[in-house]
């Protein structure tokens, strides 16, 4: 398919175009006038008398700001182009009834140890009211090797579960009704590995693939943009993501095929905007991907979801979920034309920003964390994940994991913000917002597309340098202290009182390793190299990769055994350098 040059906003509103030139609101310029007065008679001489704040009067995007928001500066006339919730292009929601009709859904991250202590977080978790899971591995597992790789030494179970084996992911849920929970598997490059294996340990608990609902997150190229935990080069990849999407759309129908990621863009140190387009761009080129393979938009689109870092900047990251729903909409009716509404809708998980959490004056970390989830709601999030206050130290305690799991809580039952629909919508100011973040993000689709796709802007490295940019551009912002951080260049205390972290059992890599030497000697050694030949003959023949590897994890393959199957086919993969 030819790509579509993208459209300027006042070009995309249905039922014609606007001038830009004519008043938007106003009768007869009214509007316009009465600011002008107010401007001059109560605004200017207030000013004068009280100079306003030394502040640098910008989103953390760096979008200005003005002193005051009035009907003129809504982009375009009238309720008909605000819309309503369910309805194109969904500003408003995805959904009708929102969380009037159903709350979000409630996620804690989890993954810690072996795949036993995981289930024992994910038991508790459950019983203090969260309603999906979500787990998160370690590095070893992240990258594709198994606990007993030489770059695996002292980092197994750390920063996630290790996972080395179907075995260990039947471990990790034995005893969870599948049936009735949603998982959340927070693995990119060898995705379909874990897949695998999660279905493998399904199968063996006795739940049909078509009973399971979830997500894995399945986004490789957001990888090569930021969290850098990538092995093959990005056109192999991608296929295997296409393959995870065919397979599971035949296989697997309640499963969510990708969860696009913009939220490991925006703790690398890119602005909203661009997680915003970058993100979206991704989703794009992944669908693309698919068409070319051979498959009806309408039977996978629906399965696609999003996953976006919520930030300190309460208003743009509430503008930033809802020009993403409509952008989404809008690009997706454009470019594909699919018949079922569900491929336009933008259905987003959530999780408050890691990276703005300071281990300075930790408690404060509990304000941020409220303030970013209220945000999230009031931008129709369908799931959320709210941080531990002492993330910034360690994986968090049961103690602080319930009192995140409390914050959405009280937001959901006792703050009111889930009685009204798009309780926020209307504001002249963040309708302003919405359009102008609308309008930056289509400035940096027309950069990526001008290069060709998001492909070759990865081979650039041009996506890499903007995101490294604007960091650089924040911290450096914060030292000279006109970004305020509250605890630490303003409002400093002495040193942080001492908090009771979770603490790693380092045995954890000593089980694991056990486990291994013990699947190896057991295992069915034939099966096991037949499973493996197989796999690597379909890589290099361009064929559907899901069944050879479902056949690897029920031979016992371990999931570095697997990858290096695949590495050895497509081989790794150099990030050009940067700077």
């Amino acid at each position: 398919m030819a790509k579509a040059k993208p459209q300027a906003p006042a070009e995309r509103r249905a039922g014609g175009d606007r001038n830009g030139d004519t008043p938007r609101n106003g009768a007869n310029g009214a509007v316009a006038d009465a600011q002008a007065r107010w401007e001059r008679e109560t605004y200017r001489p207030a000013a004068n008398g009280t100079p306003e704040r030394q502040a640098d009067f910008r989103t953390l995007s760096g979008l200005p700001l003005k002193a005051i928001y009035t009907p003129d500066d809504v982009r375009e006339a009238g309720f008909d182009w605000l819309g309503h919730p369910g309805e194109f292009p969904f500003t408003r929601g995805v959904y009708p009834t929102m969380y009037r009709g159903r709350l979000w859904t409630i996620r804690q991250v989890a993954g810690y140890g072996t795949a036993e202590d995981t289930n024992h977080r994910f038991r508790y978790l459950l019983d203090q009211g969260e309603t999906g899971l979500s787990v998160t591995f370690d590095m070893p597992t992240l990258m594709g090797y198994d606990s007993d790789h030489a770059r695996s030494k002292g980092e197994v179970g750390l920063g996630g579960v290790a996972i080395d084996a179907a075995r260990d992911m039947y471990q990790l849920y034995e005893g969870l009704p599948l049936d009735k929970l949603t998982a959340s598997l927070t693995i990119n490059c060898p995705a379909a590995v874990i897949l695998a294996f999660y279905l493998d340990a399904a199968q063996r608990m006795g739940f049909p693939w078509s009973v399971l609902g979830g997500t894995v997150q399945n986004d490789i190229l957001k990888e090569f943009h930021a969290q850098n935990e990538w092995a093959f080069p990005p056109a192999p990849s991608l296929s295997l993501v296409v393959d995870q999407v065919e397979f599971c759309t035949q296989q697997v129908p309640r499963w969510n095929t990708i969860s696009i990621s913009g939220y490991h863009m925006r703790e690398a140190g890119a602005t909203a905007v661009q997680e915003l387009a970058y993100t979206l761009l991704d989703g794009l080129t992944y669908v693309q991907a698919c068409v070319d393979r051979g498959l009806e938009v309408d039977a996978f689109a629906p399965r696609f979801s999003f996953f976006f870092d919520i930030h300190n900047d309460f208003f743009e990251e509430i503008a930033k979920l809802r020009a993403a729903r409509r952008i989404w909409a809008r690009e997706m009716q454009r470019r594909f034309h699919p018949k079922n509404e569900k491929s336009l809708l933008m259905r987003c998980h959530c999780q408050t920003a890691g990276v703005s959490l300071l281990a300075q004056q930790p408690m404060n970390n509990i304000a941020r964390v409220a303030l970013q989830a209220l945000a999230a709601v009031l931008g129709g999030a369908q799931s959320l994940h709210t941080n531990g206050f002492d993330e910034t130290y360690a994986l968090p305690t049961e103690e602080t994991a319930q009192l995140a799991v409390r914050t959405q809580q009280i937001i959901a039952h006792e703050s009111g913000v889930a009685n009204v629909i798009d309780p926020v919508g209307g504001s002249y100011f963040l309708e302003a917002l919405t359009d102008e973040m609308e309008a930056a993000a289509y400035q940096e689709f027309a950069i990526i597309e001008g290069m060709g796709g998001m492909l070759a802007a990865i081979e650039s490295g041009y996506v890499r340098q903007r995101i490294g940019d604007s960091a650089m551009r924040f911290q450096k912002e914060v030292d000279s202290g006109k970004r305020v951080q509250v605890g630490l260049n303003q409002f400093v205390e002495g040193p942080a009182p001492r908090l009771e972290t979770h603490e790693f059992d380092l045995q954890a890599e000593v089980r694991a390793n056990e486990r291994l030497t013990e699947l190896r000697r057991t295992r069915d050694h034939a099966a096991w190299k037949r499973t493996r030949s197989e796999l690597q003959q379909a890589a290099r023949r361009g064929r559907n990769l899901m069944p050879h590897i479902l056949d690897c994890a029920a031979a016992q393959a371990t999931e570095g055994e697997i990858m290096d199957a695949l590495r050895e086919v497509h081989g790794e993969y150099d990030a050009p350098p940067l700077y």
